[in-house]
C-alpha cells in the first residue's frame, strides 16, 4: 500500500482563498501623528521601541494584542504591503495594505493577534515603475519588491537565500530558549559536509552528518533501553551496546549551516534532554529536485535506508533500533517523513513532521497518505504531528489525517497547533520540543521551547519586549546565543 505513491504532476500546493478575513482593525499600537504634522519625534519613538509596534487589544480581549506594521515612505512611494507568514493572502495584496497618515511618510496597518503568535514577515513597497495597481500583474510585481525593516534587528535565514526575514514574536509566544541552551566547548559535537554515493539517486549528494562528542565511548547494537546520566553531569548518555539514537532531518542544507542544528542538539544533550544522538541532514539541492524527491518517492526511500543510514553506520555506532530512530521534516520533508516511516517501520519508529503537505497530491489522488493509512493495518509508528493555525490551505488536511490516525488505532499519536504560518520561526520551536518527547534523555522534564513566555498586558508594548526579555534573561544566565553553536560545513555559506 504504502509503497505505490501515485505520481505527482502539478508543483504546488492547492490555490486556495484565505477563508476568513485578515484580523485588520483600525489606528494603531502607538499614537499616530496627524495629517501634516512634522514625523521625527514619532520616528525616534518607533526607533525606541523597535517594530512592529504592539499594544493591547483594541476590543479589550488580554488574550489578543494590537499589532502594528509600519513604515517611512518616501516622495514616491505609492504603496506598502506587511505580509506575516500566512496572515495574509500574497495574491491579494489589498487586505494588508498600508494606511498613509496623509501628507505625511508615515504608513501604517494594524492586526489583531492572538498573544500566543509568533512569525516572519516581509514588506513589499511600490515606489513607482511598476503596473498598475489593482491590475492582473501588480500583485506578482508587489511582491519582487521586499525592503528590509530598519526598525527590527531580530531576523531569520530565508530559506534558498536572499535578504534575511524579519520575525517578531509577542509575549505568550513559545520561547525559543531551547536553542540557546548551554554547552560546555569540550561537549560539543561536529558537524561536517559529506559526499555520500548514492546508487538510488544517481552520483552522491552532499549531507551534513551530526556527531556527538560521546560517540567514541557507544557501542553499536540494538537499544536495550533508555538513557542514563554521566556520573557528576545531567547529560544522556546511550547505555553500553544500545548504540547512537538517530535523527534524519530533511532539508539538511538549511538545518544544518544555516539555522545550527548542531547548537540545537549539543544544548539538548548537555541539559539530559535527549541521550547522545547522530543526525543526518540530506541536501535537497534546490526547489525542482525537491518537489521530484520529498513527494513519497521509493527510490528517495532507498537513498535513506540503503544508501544514507548504511553510510553513516560505517562510520558511527548508530541503533538499529527504530524505535530509538527518528525522521523528521516540514512541508513536503513533513510530508515525506510520515510517509517513509509508515512505508519502512522496520528502520524509521518516530515521525516528527511540521506542517506537512498532506494534502499530497494536488489533483484527482489528494490526500493519498491519509487515505492510506485509513485503509491499512497500524504500523509500530509513532507521531508527533503539529501544524499553524494559520495555515489555511494546510490545515484542512492536516486535521482529517490526525481523525485517520485516531481512527486506524495510532493512539499515541500527538497532534497541536500553534499560532503561527508555514513557518521556520515556528518549526524551530516545534523541533525543539519533539525530539525530547519521542527519544527522551534522563532529565525528566517537559520539552523546554513549548511554554510559552509569561506576560502581562501592558498599556503599550513593543514586540520586540519578548524576545529582547528573553534574550536579556539567557545573559543574565550564563546562556549562550544560537550564534555561539554555529557549525560551518565545507562549502556551505553562512
Amino acid at each position: 500500500m504504502f509503497a505505490s505513491p501515485p505520481p505527482s504532476a502539478l508543483r504546488h500546493p492547492p490555490r486556495v482563498p484565505r477563508p476568513t478575513p485578515v484580523p485588520r482593525v483600525g489606528g494603531a499600537a502607538l499614537p499616530l501623528p496627524g495629517p501634516g504634522a512634522a514625523t521625527e519625534d514619532f520616528w525616534a519613538e518607533v526607533a525606541r521601541r523597535g517594530t512592529p509596534v504592539v499594544g493591547p487589544d483594541p476590543l479589550g480581549d488580554p488574550a489578543h494584542r494590537g499589532v502594528t506594521f509600519l513604515w517611512r515612505g518616501g516622495p514616491g512611494t505609492r504603496a506598502v504591503q506587511a505580509v506575516p507568514n500566512k496572515l495574509a493572502d500574497p495574491h491579494d495584496p489589498r487586505a494588508t495594505l498600508m494606511e498613509r497618515v496623509p501628507d505625511t511618510d508615515v504608513w501604517h496597518v494594524t492586526l489583531r493577534l492572538g498573544a500566543d503568535w509568533q512569525g516572519t514577515y516581509d514588506l513589499l513597497v511600490d515606489e513607482g515603475g511598476g503596473p498598475v495597481s489593482g491590475s492582473p500583474e501588480y500583485a506578482a510585481w508587489l511582491r519582487t519588491r521586499r525592503r528590509a525593516d530598519p526598525f527590527n534587528s531580530r531576523t531569520l535565514p530565508r530559506r534558498w537565500g536572499g535578504e534575511p526575514l524579519h520575525w517578531a514574536a509577542l509575549p505568550q509566544a513559545p520561547a525559543q530558549d531551547a536553542w540557546s541552551l548551554p554547552c560546555p566547548a569540550g561537549e560539543r559535537g561536529t558537524l561536517s559536509a559529506h559526499a555520500v554515493p548514492s546508487a538510488r539517486l544517481g552520483g552522491t549528494r552532499r549531507t551534513w552528518l551530526y556527531t556527538p562528542a560521546d560517540a567514541d565511548g557507544v557501542v553499536a547494537g540494538p537499544a536495550n533501553g533508555g538513557g542514563a546520566a554521566l556520573p557528576g553531569s545531567g547529560r544522556g548518555a546511550a547505555l553500553p551496546g544500545s548504540g547512537l539514537p538517530l535523527l534524519v532531518l530533511l532539508d539538511g542544507e538549511h538545518w544544518g549551516p544555516v539555522l545550527g542544528v548542531a547548537g540545537l542538539l549539543d544544548g539538548l544533550i548537555a541539559a539530559g534532554l535527549v541521550p547522545p544522538m547522530a543526525a543526518l541532514l540530506p541536501d535537497s539541492v534546490d526547489a525542482d529536485t525537491r518537489w521530484a524527491e520529498l513527494t513519497c518517492r521509493p527510490e528517495y526511500l532507498a537513498f535513506l535506508t540503503e544508501d544514507l543510514i548504511p553510510w553513516a553506520a560505517a562510520r558511527l555506532p548508530l541503533t538499529t533500533d527504530p524505535a530509538r530512530t527518528v525522521i523528521a521534516g516540514q512541508s513536503l520533508g513533513g510530508l515525506t517523513a510520515a510517509w517513509a516511516a509508515l512505508a519502512a517501520p522496520h528502520r524509521f519508529g518516530n515521525v516528527l513532521a511540521q506542517s506537512g503537505s498532506f494534502w499530497w497530491p494536488n489533483g484527482p489522488d489528494a490526500e493519498w497518505l491519509t487515505r492510506t493509512i485509513a485503509s491499512a493495518p497500524r504500523r509500530p509508528v509513532r507521531f508527533r504531528l503539529s501544524f499553524g493555525r494559520q495555515e489555511w490551505v494546510a490545515l484542512p488536511a492536516a486535521r482529517r489525517l490526525r481523525t485517520a490516525l485516531a481512527e486506524a488505532g495510532y493512539e499515541d499519536a500527538e497532534y497541536h497547533e500553534f499560532n503561527g504560518g508555514h513557518d521556520y520561526l515556528c518549526w524551530r520551536t516545534e523541533l525543539a520540543a519533539g525530539l525530547p518527547e519521542l527519544v527522551p534523555g534522563p532529565v525528566a522534564s517537559e520539552p523546554v521551547a513549548s511554554e510559552p513566555v509569561a506576560s502581562e498586558p501592558v498599556a503599550s508594548e513593543p514586540v520586540a519586549s519578548g524576545g529582547e526579555a528573553r534574550a536579556a534573561e539567557a545573559a543574565n544566565a550564563g546562556l549562550p546565543g544560537a550564534a555561539a553553536h554555529a557549525r560551518t560545513a565545507p562549502g556551505a555559506a553562512l
